[in-house]
């Protein structure tokens, strides 16, 4: 089945979906630690009546018994993942007989790369697997849900857009705070899944309807193509006994009807939901048509976890991680090393870039291996969307998919070749592509052979499927000095294609200036013509502050910068007598100039300069007085930062790895001298009796280790037994305990008791997407840790740090 016969057998109508299969599980009685998908084949009769009565209850597809069902999951299992996924599929298609039956992939329990250390590939092969096993067995779609990180969303989309042929189906689970655990927001969530290729993408579990109602408007309010809501039923409380979501179907399915009116098509229930939820949606939604589908127009690139729309403002591509006459940068280059690319990345990001340009095209290097490299160290140490930019495709592609986000490819141009190389990745990938006016026969003289070229190039790339939406025309900068009457022609040529095709425009503005004194003049004039003329996006060196005081006017006089109110906020309090800088008298300039302390590379989250400066740091001064000059403040600030949400999990994370390194230096330099550890004590983390998830706690270890404590990881589905032995053997004064499933909360109260009654001096904290502070206290925690930096703040209040 592809998505015009889904579409065609749904005939305009609401789609639904089950609801949890994890809550009827455990209404059958579903034991502590059991792997919900081994009941595919010891207990084949359960799956299929809890697929009879969403069937009964009007769901139109039905959903495997197989979300959990990844080979690392059953790497020690009586069974392989081909047995149960087949056996799930084979169960749903028994019992669907004219209904769907969606292969269910949720996240792999792992943290991707750079953050943790799953690969991106390993990831991929993973979800791989897994969907040619269900799509071999008979599963009509695909279901991704329950995904809290973008790059692995992304993994498991190629993994079924590469070795399948059925709809894709993709849902995110979002916080409170509107974004997911790595900090992805909903607007983001849109535009990476949409341009990957889905054909349906939305939201699950996180919240109950109510709460989810804004998370659904941000949606609707970008996305060109179907949207899915699956909500749990309210929010979960613990009663002493057992866990209780605090809805009723009839509240669900009303909250529901208010999603369907503002637009959305595609819903069913998660956490808490049974059939009698899908039943009372289905009867309320009788009789009502979905709305129509508007396509939006919005040309936006993404990192993982900031979006930049084209058009809103206008913004700028930091041009200097490019090894064009910069010698510092080709010797890193050829040396492999990536100090280089992540300095430029920081100071570019600092300076006002919106857009990174990345361009390692070196003829003597291995340039889809260095491109790899770059891509990842960049999304190491800055949030922005990327620019990826080199001539050769396969650089393109390789750098293309391993980007987290939505990026700028750069470029394609008006070339019969070029055009059949670019666009069939751009159509696989996703991005807005840069287009560039020349074609076999070079750069025309006119602007309007310039327009004629990218109206051949926006035609070729409606047949790949690639929308107008997603094309960025460069008009191409000629260098006056050399081609004088043709600068003008650029000018006319960006507000032609701007009036006649309404895309956007982006231009690389300082080649102007090539081969003249004084450029900045030249580069700023140029600038200020080719706005008035409609540029969008221009390319240029975001450390000149002449080049960004012109955008700034340019913006209060053409009212883009409403009442003004961001030009009197960067100006408004500056000296009379300040002169404004030129290119490259940014105190920032080189990426080779060492002004950043230790403290701030800690915040950068620069490994091997943090190394470096600890080491020399050494030299004059003691170990503490670093810790508590440069590390600690730099933590605090990473902390608050983190807090504002200014950076998320990654970048905390990142930071945190930072530290690590430059704790390992201060250590070994204590140790060889004699001094007493820097160790700030020892903390127990498991994942209670019964759950076996896992990637909650293991991010919480990864901070608390690189905090200075160390960390006793138990692992998930941890006795009881072994819990309190642990804490007493070891004269453990904290232990942190996980549950992700409401059924195990259970198991972590009676961990609690058995911890209270060997009488063990150790205060615990309590985590994990099921639980809240009222939660906490009915078990008899001692603390509550909604996310891993609260868990860091617990640990050095208890340690009296």
């Amino acid at each position: 089945m592809n998505f015009k016969n889904l579409v065609d057998k749904f005939n305009n109508r609401f789609i639904f979906f089950d609801g949890a299969m994890g809550t009827m599980l455990q209404k059958a009685g579903l034991k502590l630690g059991e792997l919900p998908e081994v009941l595919n084949i010891t207990n084949p009769e359960i799956i299929s009546g809890i697929h009879r009565k969403y069937l009964d209850a009007g769901a139109d597809i039905i959903t495997t018994n197989t979300f959990g069902a990844n080979e690392l999951k059953y790497d020690s299992s009586d069974y392989t993942i081909e047995d149960v996924i087949s056996a799930g599929v084979k169960l749903a298609k028994q019992e669907a007989g004219d209904k769907l039956v969606a292969l269910d992939i949720g996240p792999i329990g792992k943290i991707m790369e750079p953050t943790g250390n799953l690969s991106f590939e390993s990831a991929y092969k993973l979800f791989k697997n897994q969907i040619v096993i269900g799509e071999k067995s008979g599963a009509d779609v695909v279901l991704i849900e329950t995904m809290t990180d973008l790059y692995e969303a992304k993994a498991a989309v190629l993994a079924a857009k590469e070795n399948s042929n059925i709809p894709i189906f993709c849902t995110m689970t979002f916080q409170e705070d509107g974004r997911t655990l790595m900090g992805t927001d909903a607007k983001t969530m849109v535009f990476v899944l949409e341009a990957l290729g889905v054909d349906v993408l939305g939201v699950n579990c996180s919240l109950g309807p109510k709460e989810l109602q804004g998370i659904v408007e941000e949606i609707l309010k970008y996305s060109s193509i179907p949207v899915m809501v699956q909500p749990n039923a309210g929010l979960p409380r613990y009663d002493g006994e057992n866990t209780i979501y605090d809805i009723s179907p009839e509240d669900f399915a009303e909250n529901v009807l208010t999603m369907a009116q503002k637009g959305i098509r595609v819903l069913g229930g998660c956490c808490g939901t049974t059939p009698e939820f899908i039943r009372m949606c289905r009867k309320d939604l009788e009789g009502l048509t979905p709305l129509n589908i508007e396509e939006k127009h919005y040309t936006a690139v993404c990192s993982a976890t900031d979006t930049v729309i084209v058009g809103e403002k206008i913004k700028i591509i930091g041009e200097r991680i490019n090894p064009t006459g910069r010698s510092i940068y080709k010797k890193e280059l050829k040396e492999g090393s990536i100090n280089y690319i992540q300095k430029e990345a920081i100071m570019q990001k600092e300076e006002g870039a919106n857009i990174l340009g990345v361009n390692v095209g070196l003829p003597e290097i291995n340039e889809v291996e260095i491109m790899k490299k770059a891509i990842r160290a960049v999304q190491k140490v800055v949030q922005l969307p990327l620019s990826i930019d080199s001539p050769d495709p396969q650089v393109l592609e390789t750098g293309i998919r391993m980007y987290n986000g939505k990026p700028v490819i750069n470029s394609v141009n008006g070339s019969k070749k070029s055009m059949e190389e670019v666009f069939p990745i751009v159509k696989k990938y996703g991005g807005c592509v840069i287009a560039l006016t020349i074609d076999e026969k070079g750069i025309p003289h006119t602007a309007e052979g310039r327009v004629k070229i990218a109206e051949k190039i926006i035609k070729t790339a409606s047949i790949y499927g690639i929308n107008k939406k997603n094309i960025i025309i460069d008009c191409l900068t000629l260098t006056v000095s050399a081609q004088q009457k043709e600068v003008l022609e650029t000018i006319k040529a960006i507000k032609m294609v701007t009036e006649k095709f309404g895309v956007k425009t982006v231009l690389g503005v300082s080649n102007i200036s090539f081969g003249l004194p004084n450029r900045s003049i030249l580069n700023r004039t140029f600038l200020a013509m080719a706005l008035q003329a409609g540029l969008n996006l221009p390319i240029m060196n975001p450390a000149d502050e002449s080049m960004k005081e012109v955008i700034a006017a340019f913006q209060v006089l053409t009212n883009i910068d409403k009442e003004g109110k961001e030009y009197v906020i960067k100006y408004g309090n500056k000296s009379k007598d300040e002169k404004p800088k030129g290119e490259g008298n940014s105190p920032l300039k080189n990426a080779d100039n060492n002004l950043k302390d230790l403290k701030q590379l800690i915040i950068d989250g620069i490994e091997d300069e943090a190394e470096a400066m600890t080491t020399e740091l050494l030299k004059n001064k003691k170990a503490l007085e670093i810790v508590n000059s440069y590390i600690i403040p730099a933590l605090d600030e990473v902390g608050k930062q983190y807090e504002l949400q200014d950076i998320f999990l990654p970048q905390l994370i990142q930071s945190a790895e930072t530290v690590k390194k430059s704790f390992e230096i201060i250590k070994d330099n204590m140790l060889s001298s004699g001094q007493k550890s820097l160790e700030k004590g020892t903390i127990v983390l498991a994942t209670v009796k019964g759950d076996i998830h896992d990637i909650g706690k293991n991010i919480v270890k990864v901070l608390l280790e690189n905090y200075g404590f160390e960390v006793i990881d138990l692992g998930r589905d941890v006795d009881i037994d072994n819990i309190v032995n642990t804490i007493r053997d070891n004269n453990i004064k904290l232990v942190g305990l996980s549950a992700l499933m409401t059924t195990t909360v259970a198991s972590m109260k009676k961990t609690i008791e058995a911890i209270r009654e060997n009488n063990l001096n150790c205060k615990i904290v309590v985590g994990g997407a099921v639980l809240n502070q009222n939660y906490a206290d009915m078990i008899g925690a001692d603390y509550y840790a909604k996310d891993a930096r609260e868990a860091v703040k617990i640990a050095e209040e208890v340690f009296l740090i």
